[in-house]
């Protein structure tokens, strides 16, 4: 539908996005070294680091050889982990457009709670609704979706660059491309369709965003700004000025006996 490329939104509030940045590295480094270490060790990375609702809810116990954590870690480790390039390469775009801003509107600390926090929600979503699934959970959309909840939240009228159709370039404000992503994942999410995606898993990151956002964003931060940015000024109010009377000079009030201003009388 939309690929965002690139927003037009200065950061405020920080000089660097280093959190940001370094979840993107994260998330980089596990994928090489998942991808360098062949498909046994891919499968064990899987098996033993992504999250396995029936695992998590001890309706099945995983092979002593996959067990590497507690299990209840997999509600963070799953998302370091992607399938291939694009599921990577797609969360990762996502992260470097829109987290800079949500990182700027949060500080440092408080948007690397928000973010780990939106992965837990995506995966403890994921687990209420398939319950007893033995298919692992992996890849940052549930911490992605956050983002971008908490970005529609923040600066919906800034206007970003995407492809639209994955081939024509637009410049429109946010809340286009980032409310018909948020409707997309709710239909798919409704329509029952899990198959290799989880949209149960975004869901609960739009949701976890959408809350984290209003209680972590820094003082002074506005919701709903406009579209450079900043809030939208309040208009000023001019008052009509009130005529005034000119002073009153006595004397250029006082008529002249004699000379011009004198008044003579008429034939």
């Amino acid at each position: 539908m939309f690929i965002p490329l690139y927003d037009t939104n200065r950061l405020r509030h920080i000089r660097l996005q280093y959190v940001t940045i370094g979840l993107i590295v994260a998330n980089a480094l596990v994928f090489l070294a998942t991808t360098i270490g062949g498909e046994n060790f891919t499968n064990a990375a899987v098996l033993g680091l992504g999250f396995i609702p029936s695992v998590v809810h001890d309706k099945v116990e995983l092979s002593p050889e996959f067990v590497v954590i507690p299990e209840s870690l997999s509600y963070l480790t799953y998302s370091f982990l992607h399938a291939d390039i694009f599921h990577f390469g797609g969360n990762m775009l996502f992260l470097w457009v829109f987290g800079d801003n949500v990182e700027d509107a949060l500080g440092h600390l408080r948007y690397l709670i928000f973010y780990l926090l939106c992965a837990v929600a995506g995966a403890f979503f994921q687990g209420l609704m398939a319950w007893d699934s033995q298919t692992p959970l992996i890849g940052a959309s549930g911490a992605i979706a956050g983002v971008v909840a908490a970005y529609l939240i923040l600066y919906p009228r800034v206007k970003v660059w995407v492809l639209a159709f994955a081939r024509i370039p637009l410049r429109i404000p946010a809340f286009i491309p980032l409310i018909l992503w948020i409707l997309f994942q709710v239909v798919m999410f409704a329509a029952g369709g899990e198959n290799q995606i989880s949209w149960s898993c975004h869901i609960g990151g739009i949701i976890a965003g959408s809350i984290l956002v209003l209680i972590l964003r820094s003082r002074g931060v506005p919701l709903f700004a406009g579209a450079d940015g900043e809030p939208d000024p309040t208009p000023t109010v001019q008052q009509a000025p009130v005529p005034t009377e000119p002073p009153v000079d006595d004397a250029s009030q006082q008529a002249p006996q004699w000379g011009r201003g004198a008044t003579s009388p008429r034939d």
